[in-house]
């Protein structure tokens, strides 16, 4: 499919962009305090809905998967986070709105669909909170507290499969891990057990000289290894791998692109990753047989 051109219909800058499962429609986050759903074809795109009710710039906007119903996140610089569900086709209504944290929420994140309807959101108070869909409509809500004490820029979901589950003795209960970036210029992983959420790496991934912008956590197939892209304010993207649950992880430098890094995302098969940076340029990256990273193309803007 040839690239093309999507005008959004935002009055300022465009923070975010998410395609949802079908590949059919886009959401759009932007300092205009608005989302656009925007209709994708090949011969064009069509504006569907505004959702207003934002009173700050909408940072990310994150799609449900469909067994869900047609669902959609948002998180803005105004402290919320809101549920938006469409009711009739392209009539949006603000399902929940979650204003718990007390200064601008950077970063949500669905969780695997596996674990159920659930939220990880990340916020410059520091916190980060973990909303589950309960049976009854309501929804459960844990903490991280201070997980980045500075602010959280990023939160990440494990995959939910049990690293190794494909290869052996990997139980297949799902895993509930996050990885998180922050102002303190670190990567954490977080675990769920028992009820409360505790560290899981020991100590912080910190080879960032500053702000960690994004994290995201790689597919892993049921393979035994686990591997989460980071990208920083100091322009480097790293790569950091587990050889097995429990294993301490090892990070290794992608590239060092001189000018901020802002986004890094994952193909679903997770063995391609693209990386976005301050020069408005989207680059793809893949790891070869030797386990050294070669760029394989570069995404005009």
């Amino acid at each position: 499919m040839p690239g093309q051109k999507i005008e959004t219909g935002h009055q300022d800058v465009v923070h975010d962009v998410a395609m949802d499962y079908y590949g059919k429609r886009l959401a759009t986050g932007s300092s205009d305090n608005t989302i656009k759903i925007i209709g994708v074809t090949n011969s064009g795109s069509q504006n569907l809905a505004t959702l207003t009710g934002h009173q700050g710039p909408v940072w990310q906007v994150a799609w449900a998967h469909p067994k869900f119903g047609s669902l959609l996140a948002s998180c803005s610089y105004d402290g919320k986070v809101v549920i938006w569900r469409e009711g009739n086709q392209n009539e949006w209504i603000q399902a929940h709105i979650f204003d718990d944290h007390k200064a601008s929420v950077n970063s949500i994140s669905w969780a695997p669909h596996e674990l159920g309807l659930c939220l990880a959101c990340g916020s410059s108070d520091g916190n980060i909170s973990v909303y589950m869909a309960g049976p009854d409509g309501g929804w459960d809500k844990s903490r991280i507290d201070q997980a980045h004490p500075v602010g959280v820029t990023s939160v990440s979901w494990a995959p939910s499969t049990t690293p190794g589950a494909l290869v052996g003795t990997g139980l297949l209960d799902p895993v509930q891990k996050l990885a998180s970036g922050g102002c303190d210029n670190t990567v954490k992983v977080w675990k769920f057990d028992n009820g409360t959420w505790r560290l899981d790496c020991f100590p912080a991934l910190s080879m960032h000289s500053d702000w960690v912008r994004d994290v995201s956590w790689a597919p892993n197939l049921g393979l035994p290894k686990s591997t989460i892209a980071s990208a920083s304010q100091d322009g480097k993207v790293i790569i950091w791998t587990s050889l097995k649950e429990g294993d301490q992880w090892n990070g290794k430098v992608l590239k060092d692109f001189t000018t901020p890094v802002w986004r890094v995302s994952w193909s679903l098969t997770g063995n391609i990753l693209a990386v976005a940076d301050g020069q408005n340029t989207v680059t793809l990256w893949k790891e070869a047989v030797d386990g050294e990273w070669q760029q394989v193309t570069t995404v005009d803007s």
